[in-house]
């Protein structure tokens, strides 16, 4: 059961009650209308500490969808916070008001402490760059329809690989399923983090690393490709020496299986050219529909109303 339930990490819940989620989500998907007013009288609360926009917004799409209300804020100095009010005093506060509660906020570890202070189902919706369970369910929904299972793939992740949460949270997701193999792609600063390298050994999974999209692209059935995240650093020259080293475009394209399918999490800069857009393979504003599919199936898990 998965009432009343937090979600603050990947691995919080296990690999069944990920499938239950996707199971239900596949179902939204084909009837939206049979869930319309599942969530009639329930409030969602969104605490947002750190700017969003396709996050919250299909947060506040999915319970609206779902028949039910919304509040929150969209930004710290929206909040109390910003009169120097806790985060803990926050929390508890808001849990008075709503029925479960969709947290943002810039600091690594924030949202499992918070959790503890919390009467109400807490779902981190990005924490710095450690974890971002929610794209991941987005993420593992789109691979769910259009490959139709999670096991067997070659999943490569292009990019920012060090600060990208959503990297890092759908890595340890899909290394719970047989048979996958992971290309991580990027410059030696922003390699994927050790202790995911670890978690992989440990489970005896597949993986390699390489600095060049083009020399492995032929091999992948998944591309996740990801943008070097400004606010991440801490020299701006650094951001700028790296931030245009990987860019996918129709050229890179051509030497990618037939039924490759590419991901992002979005916002997108410049790493995905616009061309790419038009490619039936392109999957990442489908994406972002199926992020709103995932969140409903969540919220209705979470609060036992399905």
């Amino acid at each position: 059961m998965l009432k009343g339930r937090n979600l603050i990490n990947t691995d919080d819940f296990s690999v069944e009650e990920i499938d239950e989620i996707m199971a239900l989500a596949q179902d939204i998907n084909k009837s939206p209308e049979n869930f319309s007013n599942s969530c009639r009288g329930k409030i969602l609360g969104t605490l947002f500490f750190e700017p969003s926009t396709r996050t919250r917004l299909s947060f506040e799409s999915a319970i609206h969808r779902l028949g039910g209300d919304c509040i929150g804020f969209s930004e710290s100095q929206s909040s109390s916070t910003s009169k120097g009010e806790s985060l803990a005093d926050t929390i508890k506060t808001v849990s008075n008001y709503v029925d479960v509660i969709a947290m943002r906020h810039p600091k690594e570890g924030s949202s499992n402490w918070g959790s503890h202070y919390s009467s109400v189902p807490l779902i981190n919706s990005g924490d710095g760059g450690h974890q971002h369970p929610t794209q991941t369910l987005t993420d593992m929904l789109t691979i769910k329809e259009s490959k139709g299972k999670f096991s067997g793939l070659t999943i490569g992740f292009c990019g920012d690989l060090k600060f990208g949460r959503t990297v890092h949270s759908l890595t340890k997701a899909m290394s719970n399923y047989d048979d996958n193999h992971f290309v991580f792609i990027s410059p030696e600063e922003l390699q994927i983090p050790e202790y995911l390298k670890i978690e992989l050994d440990n489970k005896k999974c597949s993986y390699e690393e390489a600095k060049k999209l083009e020399k492995v692209i032929g091999q992948l059935d998944i591309l996740y490709m990801t943008r070097v995240q400004k606010e991440r650093f801490f020299n701006e020259a650094d951001y700028i020496r790296l931030k245009d080293r990987y860019i996918l475009d129709n050229r890179k394209l051509k030497d990618a299986k037939s039924d490759l399918v590419i991901l992002h999490p979005l916002p997108r800069v410049n790493e995905i050219a616009v061309e790419v857009d038009d490619d039936p393979r392109a999957m990442y504003f489908e994406q972002a529909r199926y992020g709103v599919i995932a969140r409903m199936a969540l919220i209705l898990k979470l609060l036992g109303v399905e």
